[in-house]
């Protein structure tokens, strides 16, 4: 299981890359929504890739298991988002909260149901 949790940091790279390269690079042009966007699902194909990629060389033993890992990079991803945003950038929690709001366009919320989800369906799926 140690593994698993410390599988979760290269996520946490790949995301920081993903978001420097929004906002280096098409998020003047796109605005901040669409580019917020854009960067959902660019994160989420490359998460996905990042995912397969590691449960092929690290496979999981149950449905439970996958379970759990989602779970845990779930929390370890959202802990870390809200730390950053609250103690780092010392931004108010309505600004944290903001990418939660779907009816406002904002996706990250499906960004994190596909890091809960995707161990599971990579486990139960084979893929």
């Amino acid at each position: 299981m140690t593994k698993l949790v410390l599988a979760w940091f290269p996520m946490l790279l790949i995301a920081i890359i993903n978001g420097a390269i929004r906002d280096f690079t098409y998020k003047n042009r796109l605005g901040d929504l669409r580019a917020h966007q854009l960067s959902t699902l660019t994160g989420s194909i490359l998460m996905g890739i990042y995912i397969w990629g590691f449960l092929r060389l690290w496979p999981l033993a149950s449905d439970s298991q996958a379970i759990m890992v989602g779970l845990i990079w779930l929390c370890m991803t959202v802990i870390f988002e809200f730390s950053m945003i609250l103690f780092i950038q010392k931004k108010p929690l309505g600004h944290a909260l903001a990418d939660y709001n779907l009816l406002a366009g904002r996706l990250w919320v499906l960004f994190l149901l596909w890091i809960l989800i995707a161990p599971y369906i990579f486990f139960h799926f084979n893929l």
